[in-house]
């Protein structure tokens, strides 16, 4: 069957022309791009990509079709889906159907045989814009577009209601917190010998303090993290229990807020699997998968800042914020994926050096 004409104009008024996958929906979306050269089901079912259309910066997507194993999340919570070519004739042994069917399945605007190159160019350029997935370019309304913005994220990709994963005699109890969280973070855990209860993002510091947790986990999620008042207030409190945490990506950038420190909207954000990050006191250099559009702005000329935490990670292409320690709580945080699918899996030593922590308390509070 014949592709149908599609186009994708963004807020400036450039017209990007393709053909129309998935659902045949016109769809507003902030326009990013992601650099991974594989890892693109993760990528799809990442739940931190909510309000976004996604442009896959590698040529050839879908040539291992779909594989539900892989998946980060039950359903996609992206917008749209922009990339040079689909592959129509998918070829691995675990695969279990094309791409272009699962996008019309999910019911997922999409759009292929897109200048991707040209496009991502552009938003490296000018930044991050809104544009809108439409049949033709006459369809598209330019105030529209520049006045949409991602709301409501954590609200609608947290889980409903709390959930426990692991067995029950294990040693630690890990209590996640679920702002839009990928699979892998919950499954990196049980795989250490952890018990996880993952917990509604809007859950309170009484609930999460009866449930007795050896360690809380903040999880990744989409969105402008100031948008969050009323979790960074619970958060405040729940930083007073004294319990061992770890925070990826918006829960890095959550837990600065609750300590007083600034975030701020980056021009085109990290998105990818080859972002390389230094441990300033190792010198120790890692390549990390990130997904994200707002850093933490942490100031080591500010009092306040070097009082709060010690920078952990700094980003080796634009020296941004990449992870803090924190000083007078038991708390680490990093802007990064180290539970990264398809990988790389260079700080997957995070979640060991955690469960450390919890054992060290433990221990403590036993002598």
């Amino acid at each position: 069957m014949e592709q149908q004409e599609g186009c994708l104009v963004l807020e400036n008024g450039m017209i990007f022309r393709g053909k129309r996958l998935g659902s045949r929906e016109n769809v507003i979306a902030e326009i990013v791009f992601a650099t991974g050269m594989n890892g693109y089901l993760e990528t799809l079912t990442d739940p931190s990509y909510y309000g976004q259309a996604v442009v896959q910066t590698f040529p050839l997507i879908g040539n291992y079709g779909v594989i539900p194993a892989d998946f980060e999340s039950e359903r996609p919570a992206l917008s749209a889906y922009i990339t040079s070519e689909c592959c129509a004739n998918p070829s691995n042994f675990r695969c279990g159907g094309r791409l272009s069917d699962w996008l019309a399945e999910q019911n997922i605007p999409a759009l292929t045989d897109v200048d991707t190159r040209t496009l991502t160019r552009v938003l490296r350029e000018h930044g991050t814009m809104n544009g809108m997935i439409c049949d033709t370019p006459e369809q598209a309304d330019l105030q529209k577009i520049k006045a949409y913005r991602v709301t409501g994220a954590v609200k609608h990709t947290t889980c409903k209601a709390a959930y426990v994963l692991g067995e029950a005699d294990t040693k630690y109890h890990v209590a996640l917190l679920d702002y839009g969280a990928k699979a892998n973070i919950a499954r990196s855990l049980v795989k250490r010998g952890c018990r996880v209860t993952v917990l509604p993002a809007y859950t309170t510091c009484e609930e999460i303090a009866a449930l007795r947790p050896d360690g809380i986990m903040l999880s990744n999620g989409a969105g402008d993290p100031a948008d969050n008042p009323e979790i960074i207030a619970e958060l405040q409190k729940i930083m007073q229990l004294g319990i061992p945490m770890m925070a990826i990506c918006l829960g890095h950038q959550l837990l600065a807020l609750a300590n007083g420190i600034r975030t701020a909207k980056l021009k085109f954000g990290h998105r990818g699997a080859n972002q390389p990050v230094l441990n300033p006191e190792t010198k120790r250099m890692a390549v990390t998968t990130q997904n994200h559009g707002y850093q933490v702005q942490y100031d080591p000329e500010d009092a306040h800042c070097r009082e709060t935490a010690e920078l952990l990670f700094v980003n080796l292409n634009d020296y941004t914020c990449e992870g803090l320690r924190y000083r007078k709580i038991p708390a680490v945080s990093v802007q990064f994926h180290p539970e990264a699918c398809a990988g790389p899996q260079d700080t997957e030593y995070l979640f060991d050096e955690f469960v450390q922590r919890m054992e060290e308390m433990k221990n403590a509070a036993e002598s």
